[in-house]
């Protein structure tokens, strides 16, 4: 996501810290490149007018041209203006334990609503809410069905009635969760045009009748513009809370992640960066804005690798790599763990300093990650524990089990041996010194 905007205000800063100083002309150059960056993103014109003339006011105050490093204020001033621009402003998505929360999903035709309501489910399960899903989309074919099986895979009851009439669904879900002790209740609605009478009226009754805690609009991030204009039609209708925003790993600009907010005085509380079940992140404005400015987003990586990973078998890892005890084993767990945390793109991309060096039509192959484990498991626990009595009869055994070539098997275990002469390097004083020096120098 961003990716194409990343790399566009990646080149312009470096530009700027290349200067010893800043001058008028070349800040108001800069502002004018920051302008096409944003524009290209499908940002909304008005926007990025008002955005350019705040962040050129501050840049031309004393605070930047007296600045010891001018280029480093100007990235801060982009940064902050990010963040006010996105900012929830206090917006907080509230659960309880003891107390039924409603929740209504709405928005257009084909916007991932439906995979919405169970990612949100899937998210929430995990912190401890009881979630419950109600269909009450019945009239895209399917819907119902799809609902269902979703709520097969994350153990989430479907409530769903053999009527078009979405009062008495609606009903059926308020008895079945209040018996259930449910603590989310998500209401699937059917997508419409902001321009179908009909159908807006139907999701205004539903509104008025459940009288839900929270109204989500859900958008998709790839309409760019369009996502924005018809927000703004929902909102008006509806009076959402806030917005879901669907689809930004895929080639979306992320314009209507800039924009939303702004024409809608909604905040963006979710975003769905994945088709995975798991791919829904809470959104926050600060590390957004770091991911757009090649920053990274070092507490979103936290909190993916506490919620993939065992802490005291990672710890244990740890010691073992220290002792240069490391094994194909072990080496067979860190993948497994990793590709838990997402796609290794994502992951690089959220990493400070390597994030922004990706080129943006970059694609990494994640398939890759499959062969080696596919390698790994073909091999007994003794070949696992002691790689080096893989001769080369094992190997072609090996080669045959997981229908990879035997060079991809020589190629894998050569780059063990070196992560394991690397981390026995580690190991030593003079190791840590150098390890410490490097970091120093990032």
């Amino acid at each position: 996501m961003f990716n194409s905007l990343s790399d566009r205000l990646d080149k312009i800063f470096r530009n700027l810290k290349g200067k010893g100083y800043l001058t008028e002309d070349n800040i108001k150059a800069s502002m004018r490149e920051i302008r096409m960056a944003l524009l290209e993103a499908d940002v909304n014109f008005k926007i990025v007018k008002n955005f350019v003339s705040e962040v050129e006011k501050r840049a031309l105050g004393a605070e930047v041209l007296k600045s010891l490093t001018p280029g480093q204020q100007v990235v801060k001033i982009v940064h902050d203006q990010l963040v006010n621009l996105m900012d929830t402003e206090g917006f907080e998505f509230k659960l309880y334990n003891n107390k039924l929360t409603k929740v209504m999903m709405v928005g257009l035709q084909g916007s991932g609503k439906t995979t919405a309501c169970a990612k949100l489910s899937a998210l929430y399960r995990k912190k401890g809410i009881k979630p419950m899903m109600v269909a009450c989309d019945v009239y895209r074919p399917a819907a119902v069905d799809q609902l269902k099986i979703l709520g097969k895979q994350i153990d989430v009851t479907v409530i769903s009635e053999d009527t078009k009439d979405v009062i008495k669904i609606a009903d059926a879900a308020l008895a079945a969760a209040q018996k259930d002790y449910t603590n989310l209740l998500i209401f699937d609605t059917a997508g419409r045009l902001h321009i179908d009478e009909v159908m807006m009226n139907e999701v205004t009754r539903l509104k008025a009748h459940i009288k839900p805690d929270y109204i989500f609009f859900v958008a998709d991030a790839m309409t760019g513009q369009d996502a924005v204009t018809v927000a703004a039609e929902f909102h008006n209708k509806l009076q959402f809370d806030a917005v879901i925003l669907t689809k930004l790993d895929g080639d979306a600009r992320g314009g209507a992640a800039l924009s939303i907010k702004a024409v809608t005085d909604t905040p963006v509380a979710f975003v769905g960066i994945g088709e995975k079940i798991g791919d829904l992140e809470i959104f926050y404005p600060e590390r957004m804005a770091s991911r757009i400015l090649g920053m990274g987003d070092v507490l979103t990586l936290i909190e993916k690798a506490e919620e993939s990973m065992d802490m005291e078998a990672e710890e244990k890892l740890a010691r073992k790599m220290m002792k240069n005890q490391f094994t194909l084993n072990d080496f067979l767990k860190q993948l497994q763990s990793i590709k838990k945390m997402g796609s290794i793109e994502s992951i690089i991309r959220m990493i400070p300093g390597l994030g922004n060096k990706l080129p943006a039509d970059m694609t990494i192959d994640e398939n890759a990650m499959k062969h080696v484990e596919a390698i790994i498991q073909s091999m007994t626990d003794k070949e696992r524990e002691r790689p080096e009595i893989l001769n080369g009869n094992r190997r072609l055994r090996i080669s045959k089990g997981c229908g990879r070539p035997v060079m991809e098997i020589n190629r894998l275990l050569r780059q063990f041996e070196d992560m394991k002469k690397m981390m026995k390097k580690m190991s030593t004083p003079k190791g840590m010194k150098d390890m410490e020096a490097m970091m120093r120098g990032m």
